[in-house]
């Protein structure tokens, strides 16, 4: 058992966050006396949602860098709630959890799988879903992110309506554009609406999970509209859970665990 929960009784808890699941989870902890939590962004949104915690932006340095957070501000748990595709924050939790020695959590969101009248194809990268448009010019619908959007601009022939939580900017250069930001959820019926009146005649997507952006692959279905689907990348093999409950039986087991050890 740790010192600091022997001692205190206050486990001081880091969170990466900026998804869903994060956002659930600090909601669930702040207020509790027995815990202290912080939560931090990666700095990629400009305007990211308040949260009920205090939160920190930016990077820490890699695995390193981190683990010297770990340390200096006495961290007692890391809980990895990153998106499925921040496969290089969760090397770096990985590695900064085993140099500082702090028990490390991940939550891994179940994928999304292929359903009856599904027409996927699954890729590995998206210079392979650029390719997967083809070279005839095709309407699709984009939405696998600002920061990845770049690499379809070598595939300009194609129209594109790229949705994105931030501004897109000048990062597709490509002559025919519709930009569209916004942030989920997303509704099926909202999104066959928008694929119809676009005539998208394709969707290009992260195997994300979830259900806050899942309406895009109900409605594709629903319209025999092909996706291209880019599988995740590989994470580390860390302790795991699907969700933010399971984060929270994580916590309390270690809570009875500590009140035991402070009785005794």
């Amino acid at each position: 058992m740790d010192k600091a929960l022997m001692t205190d009784g206050v486990t001081r808890i880091l969170i990466l966050g900026g998804t869903g699941e994060a956002s659930a989870l600090v909601r669930a902890l702040a207020g509790r006396d027995d815990l202290s939590v912080m939560l931090s962004l990666a700095g990629r949104t400009a305007a990211p949602k308040p949260e009920p915690v205090p939160t920190r932006s930016g990077g820490f340095g890699g695995a390193e860098g981190l683990a010297r957070y770990l340390r200096s501000d006495k961290i007692d748990r890391l809980i990895d709630a990153t998106h499925p595709f921040a496969a290089r924050i969760s090397d770096n939790a990985a590695g900064a959890a085993a140099l500082a020695g702090v028990p490390l959590l991940a939550i891994r969101r179940p994928a999304w799988s292929l359903a009856p009248g599904d027409r996927w194809t699954e890729v590995e990268s998206m210079p392979a879903a650029v390719a997967a448009l083809g070279s005839a010019p095709r309407r699709v619908f984009l939405t696998v992110g600002r920061q990845e959007a770049g690499a379809f601009a070598a595939a300009p022939q194609h129209a594109y309506w790229a949705r994105t939580v931030e501004p897109l900017g000048d990062v597709l250069p490509v002559p025919h554009l519709t930009a569209i930001e916004a942030r989920g959820p997303f509704d099926a019926e909202a999104e066959a609406a928008l694929m119809q009146a676009a005539g998208i005649e394709i969707v290009v997507s992260k195997n994300s999970g979830g259900a806050a952006t899942y309406g895009k692959i109900a409605a594709a279905r629903a319209l025999a509209i092909p996706v291209v689907m880019v599988r995740r990348p590989d994470k580390p093999d860390v302790p795991s859970v699907a969700d933010t409950a399971g984060v929270l039986r994580w916590l309390d087991a270690d809570a009875h665990a500590a009140s035991t050890l402070r009785a005794v």
